[in-house]
């Protein structure tokens, strides 16, 4: 690959900025000093998440749709960027409807930002010579068998590419084809995430999420519903914590293939509600519901290739149940209006 050129300051691109993880990503990179170019059209994102990040002269919000074509050189509001000299050094691809109880909402959305929105993002980093991010996902590895097995990055998933929710998870496979398809052809210099289940401030409320809908209905004294069979388990990461993977992963000096990230630790969905009962100091009760479409329990990661670029996940499980708490607590009104 050609040689660039350096700048002290990095113009990096965040699609998906407004969101749960793009928001605190974004927010990360403004504190290690970079210009940041935040896009989202806000189907599922929050303008509320990046309100504190206006007032920067380092950062920028530009609402609109990466599945429609767009030029960046066309905003003026992007001139103190002078990208059309310095271009677009990194791009953090998370663009996509990731919504549970509105999942059939966004269907379309999600099968197109799934592939034309990946076309104009990959195009986007093929005329700056971008270094690109893309966040992938579990789903890629389907759900987990009766024995709950860690998996490596080696292993390949089975998925039904036609069940309701094949535009998410067969979509996620196909994007990896993409980038990797982006880098043999033109060689970009790509990586390749894969997210396990993320919590922490910011998560989108009343949408079967399950944490925030769990301290939700705690702190209204409201049943906990068990989407689903009760042993339901799953694994769960900090968003701090993700977000430091991301940008270790981003500055990589080699890559080596699809990296995942998340927690290794198996949980029951029902000890997580007891957490956050005990947490909220809450009389309500926990009960079963009935399953949810784009819920099921996905497979561990094994995460030694994480670990060989320094990533491990910190936060423990109760400090960062607390902290969503205290955000949720805090931000209780103005959410439940949103």
């Amino acid at each position: 690959m050609s040689s660039l050129p350096t700048f002290e300051h990095k113009n990096i691109l965040v699609t998906g900025g407004a969101g749960f993880i793009g928001s605190h990503l974004c927010e990360r990179l403004l504190q290690d000093k970079h210009r940041v170019i935040c896009v989202d059209n806000l189907s599922t994102g929050y303008v509320g998440h990046i309100d504190a990040l206006l007032q920067n002269s380092d950062f920028s919000f530009i609402r609109l749709d990466i599945n429609q074509p767009f030029d960046l050189d066309s905003f003026s509001e992007l001139a103190p960027f002078k990208i059309p000299f310095q271009g677009i050094q990194e791009i953090y691809h998370l663009a996509c409807p990731t919504t549970i109880k509105n999942f059939d909402q966004f269907k379309i959305q999600t099968l197109l930002s799934n592939s034309l929105g990946n076309y104009h993002v990959l195009e986007l980093a093929k005329k700056f010579r971008s270094k690109i991010l893309f966040t992938s996902s579990s789903v890629v590895y389907g759900q987990r068998k009766e024995q709950a097995t860690l998996v490596t990055e080696d292993e390949e998933g089975i998925l039904d590419h036609l069940t309701p929710r094949a535009c998410y998870d067969e979509g996620k496979r196909f994007s990896e084809t993409m980038f990797e398809t982006y880098r043999q052809v033109h060689d970009l210099e790509i990586r390749m995430v894969r997210l396990f289940r993320t919590y922490g401030p910011r998560m989108s409320l009343f949408d079967g999420q399950l944490i925030p809908e769990f301290i939700i209905n705690a702190l209204d004294g409201k049943d906990l519903v068990l989407y689903g069979k009760k042993d339901f388990r799953t694994s769960l990461t900090f968003i701090t914590d993700v977000i430091d993977g991301l940008l270790r992963i981003m500055h990589a000096s080699e890559y080596e293939g699809p990296v995942n990230l998340g927690s290794d630790v198996d949980l029951r969905l029902e000890e997580i509600a007891q957490h956050i009962l005990r947490l909220t100091d809450s009389s309500s009760v926990i009960v079963e519901g009935e399953p949810l479409e784009f819920l099921f329990e996905s497979v561990l990661p094994r995460i030694d290739r994480a670990k060989e670029l320094g990533w491990f996940p910190l936060v423990r499980l109760e400090d960062g149940l607390r902290r969503t708490i205290d955000y949720i607590k805090a931000n209780k009104l103005l959410l439940t209006n949103v």
